[in-house]
């Protein structure tokens, strides 16, 4: 018996680039990227490069009827609702792009991709002044600062001189420019982008990575992914900017270069999540069974999971109410849901600021019996001293875990097994065990416990026992 065929439809975005044998940047990168946001990507290929994740060996430049018939067998067929430009090499390809899209109706990024991440040059001098052409017919201009004082000559160093460059570009033609400032020196990363309603800043702090081939071909595909869907200018700049950030921290370590920033970060971020809160309820049921009250501390205990890119609490499982004390044993309040936990998942997020492979916390009562239980650990054991807290943390909502975790982890010769919180006035004292999986969260709390019960009473403990 044959069965119903349920077709999808999806907006369609057309790619006219480079091809990149290394996969990480070009026509691969527009593809992968245009995938993950939901968009049918097609491609127009105006070069084929030899490159891997050290640099670019070598590249040739398709011939302009070559590349005019790619666009035509795409337009004349799909309903393309956005068009995105790369590596196009050439003068006589640029201007020919130039008159494919010139009657368009629908939103045209330009990527003026002059030089690779590596520091190779992809354009010749000609194809500079070819992109004037271009910039008339385009919705959004994306280039680096390099390839930004290349086309204005202006010298970026602030968002002033950003702004001057991306007014300049407007000028050329341009609908707008998104002038992006990962070359620029600083703790923070800022892309201006210059439209005729005003200049607005797209702000987050850098990566320490030098994995970033690709990520100017990711972003520009990004926003066209998102202008298909429908966003506007300003949304789609600002989704995709927040896209690139989790692409970069979590590039893909592929290659003896430095890497790719991973393309599919979200997808996969977004698969793991019933697989997370899964591993979190598994987790609750074994301490439910095994009845852990003995480290329950009077706030309630919770078990928190992380997807593997999480990067904000409501990417993190845990249980609504917490777990609690009852008279036959412990029992979870709730079921487990995303974004239930809010004391204990900031405390992960910011220790995975640390070590990204941190996925999974608990937290438990702590006192001095805890505390040597704790020594039976394998793995160091840190924590933090809120007397040292600076008052302007105090009083910012939220900011205690995270300066906690920073606190431990810079006393700590390496990622922590457990953190104390000795807490203060009014703050119960707290001890969280850290974990990359369930299954070591839950053995090392069950360890801890099985610890704790073995310990003999004291002579304090002894003496005030009741005969």
């Amino acid at each position: 018996m044959s069965r119903e065929p349920a077709p999808v439809s999806l907006p369609v975005a057309l790619t006219i680039a480079g091809s990149d044998s290394g996969g990480g940047a070009g026509i691969q990168a527009d593809l992968k990227t245009m995938e993950a946001h939901g968009v049918f990507g097609t491609s127009a290929i105006a070069s084929v490069t030899a490159q891997n994740t050290r640099g670019v060996e070598g590249f040739t430049t398709l011939p302009v009827e070559d590349v005019e018939a790619q666009c035509e067998a795409v337009l004349s067929d799909f309903d393309v609702r956005a068009v995105k430009t790369g590596m196009l090499a050439e003068a006589p390809v640029i201007r020919s792009v130039a008159e494919q899209v010139a009657d368009l109706e629908i939103p045209v990024v330009v990527d003026p991709v002059m030089v690779a991440a590596s520091g190779d040059r992809l354009l010749d001098p000609a194809g500079e002044e070819a992109y004037e052409d271009l910039f008339t017919h385009a919705t959004l201009v994306t280039p680096n600062t390099d390839e930004a004082e290349v086309l204005t000559g202006i010298e970026l160093t602030d968002d002033e001189s950003a702004e001057s460059a991306g007014t300049a570009l407007r000028e050329m033609g341009a609908d707008a420019a998104l002038v992006k400032g990962g070359h620029v020196p600083g703790e923070t990363v800022r892309d201006v982008l210059v439209t005729a309603d005003g200049i607005e800043v797209f702000e987050h702090p850098r990566i320490d990575t030098n994995a970033t081939h690709g990520s100017g071909c990711t972003l520009a595909s990004a926003i066209t992914a998102r202008l298909a869907l429908g966003d506007d200018l300003r949304t789609a700049v600002g989704g995709a900017t927040a896209f690139m950030e989790r692409a970069v921290r979590y590039a893909v370590d592929v290659g003896e270069g430095p890497g790719a920033v991973h393309h599919l970060v979200e997808l996969r971020n977004r698969a793991a999540r019933n697989d997370t809160a899964e591993a979190v309820e598994g987790v609750v049921q074994s301490f439910v069974e095994r009845d852990v009250s003995a480290l329950v501390p009077e706030v309630g205990m919770n078990v928190v999971g992380a997807t593997p890119y999480a990067e904000a609490v409501d990417e993190t499982a845990a249980v609504e109410g917490r777990i609690t004390r009852t008279m036959t044993g412990v029992k979870p309040n709730r079921g487990v849901r995303f974004c239930a936990s809010s004391h204990v998942a900031r405390f992960l997020l910011s220790a995975r600021e640390n070590d990204p492979s941190l996925r999974f916390a608990v937290n438990c009562r702590f006192d001095g019996d805890v505390g040597a239980a704790l020594s039976t650990l394998s793995g160091e054991v840190a924590e933090f001293d809120r007397a040292a807290e600076p008052e302007d943390v105090k009083t910012e909502e939220g900011s205690t875990m995270g300066w906690g975790a920073r606190q431990a982890f810079e006393s700590a010769s390496g990622t922590p097994v457990a953190i104390i919180d000795r807490g203060e006035v009014g703050k119960e004292a707290i001890v969280k065990l850290l974990a990359a999986d369930a299954e070591e969260l839950q053995r090392r709390t069950l360890a801890l416990l099985s610890a704790l019960e073995a310990r003999e009473p004291d002579e304090e403990d002894e003496e005030g026992a009741s005969p």
